[in-house]
């Protein structure tokens, strides 16, 4: 692939990961504090003390979400109190913070010699601080998390041409498109409809449903957020979403904690080498449940064993687990809009597995279509990329769009059978909750997993991310686009 042929670049992160740093130096003054991290726990019960009703969701109706260990605001609070280097940038007026898109987009256009400070409004969705009809920063919000306004990038559209690359081999190649991983997930399942739902299956697992233009406020446990922008004079698409802590990451417990495994790629094989689960669940509530229970408070559990109880059933139970933590987003979607899912569309590392597939099309009773394509997010944020360029590959706002080749799982079980299993789900879920009630230790939370500062020296070529190239056109022109897991 020769650099000509790049007509533009797009930028897909890790939604609520996130980094400060210092204007001047263009040094992160911390490491960032990645998504699932819950140092952050405490501060999420003084925030709420301060609300009149101290209910987690007083402030869903400006920002969609609840107060949660999950999204940025708590983050960046976190470090203000706790990091004395940014509190003393913060003074000076030289604090600059944000999701990764902004990192990365302020350093390939410039950084502390006048890169561009932005975010699109995807990822802005995710900190707590953006007002989600305003789409721009919520005094409000703000001053809840004591977070000065000075400090937060400029909020854009996700498809717009936002300034040029001026560092590397890449070096006059326009940024056009900016998505958070989620959503670039929905726009690469072309999942562009009102009603049309995608699952992605990685570490965690994310749920989200297109409602269009109307933002649907949930009252079953999920959030509000912003699907997508294409451009500044678009008005915005937005979803419900819901979002598992613990996905993926329960079978490397198994393999990194338990021993059970060797490798993630044994799961399948060893899942399936027994009929069922022998009535054993698993909750994998290692860092709190999120959507739609939102416990902080709730720890994982293993129940239903017996003296017949193997590591298959174990294992297999892992896998079940997902698929019912998607069946209860699931159902609190299908109570908040009123009309089923009549498919799943479904992507990620984790959906290579057959077996997780078929009991996901089973113990929800919807039929599932898993991408066939391994980076479904590439391919989102290349479509917006390629919107702003005027490049017509893919006709977002039309009213056909190509599908990606999809594999189907169908529903075998009977509706009988699959409630009376999701009933003991339930039950063991109640079982999890209130474990955690005092103030965690740090041998209860261990060592976060943190992006080291080294990674982010930017020296010609990007460091800290696989660059891949997409050929979204029939001839020679490409978009290029940066995925950062």
């Amino acid at each position: 692939m020769k650099i000509d042929e790049i007509v533009t670049v797009g930028i897909t992160n890790q939604r609520e990961t996130t980094i400060v740093w210092d204007a001047i130096t263009g040094d992160p003054l911390y490491n960032a504090i990645v998504w699932s991290d819950i140092r952050t726990d405490v501060i999420v019960d003084q925030i709420i003390a301060k609300f009149p009703d101290q209910n987690k969701n007083h402030l869903k109706p400006l920002c969609g979400l609840p107060v949660s260990p999950y999204f940025s605001a708590l983050k960046i609070r976190w470090l203000k109190d706790n990091v004395p280097a940014i509190k003393k940038a913060i003074r000076e007026r030289r604090c600059k913070a944000g999701t990764m898109d902004t990192w990365v987009v302020w350093n390939l256009t410039g950084g502390k010699d006048g890169g561009l400070y932005i975010t699109d409004v995807t990822n802005a969705s995710r900190t707590m601080l953006m007002n989600i009809e305003t789409l721009s920063w919520d005094p409000t919000l703000c001053r809840y998390f004591e977070i000065p306004m000075q400090m937060l990038p400029e909020i854009k559209s996700s498809s717009e041409i936002y300034g040029k690359i001026l560092i590397g081999p890449l070096s006059g190649i326009p940024i056009s498109g900016i998505l958070g991983n989620q959503q670039s997930a929905l726009v690469g399942q072309n999942c562009l409809k009102k009603g049309q739902a995608k699952n992605t299956y990685r570490s965690g697992c994310f749920l989200l449903c297109n409602t269009g233009h109307t933002r649907v406020y949930s009252s079953h446990g999920l959030v509000t957020t912003v699907a997508y922008q294409l451009g500044p004079k678009s008005p915005p698409v937005y979803a419900l979403e819901g979002s598992v802590a613990v996905a993926g990451a329960a079978i490397k417990w198994l393999r990194d904690n338990m021993k059970l495994i060797k490798d993630v790629h044994e799961s399948e094989h060893l899942a399936q080498s027994v009929f069922s689960t022998g009535d054993v669940y698993f909750v994998p509530a290692f860092t709190g449940l999120y959507a739609p229970y939102w416990r902080k408070d709730a720890r994982g559990i293993i129940c239903g064993l017996t003296a017949f109880t193997t590591k298959q059933h174990i294992i297999r139970a892992s896998l079940e687990a997902v698929c019912f933590q998607t069946r209860d987003i699931l159902e609190a979607m299908y109570k908040d809009c009123g009309f089923p899912l009549t498919k799943l569309n479904a992507d990620g590392k984790m959906s290579t597995n057959n077996l997780l597939m078929q009991l996901q099309a089973d113990l929800c009773g919807t039929p599932v279509f898993r991408s066939t394509m391994p980076n479904i997010t590439a391919l989102g944020v290349a479509m917006v990329a390629g919107h702003a360029e005027g490049i017509d590959v893919w006709d977002l706002e039309g009213e056909e769009v190509e599908t990606v080749p999809t594999d189907t799982f169908l529903p075998t079980t009977t509706p009988e059978e699959r409630d009376a299993r999701y009933k003991k789900w339930k039950m063991a879920v109640e079982r999890s909750l209130g474990w955690a009630t005092g103030k965690m230790s740090d041998q209860m939370t261990g060592k976060c997993k943190t992006i080291k500062q080294s990674n982010f020296k930017m020296s010609g070529v990007i460091q800290t991310a696989s660059l891949n190239i997409l050929h979204c056109l029939f001839d020679t022109e490409t978009i290029l686009y940066v995925t950062f897991f």
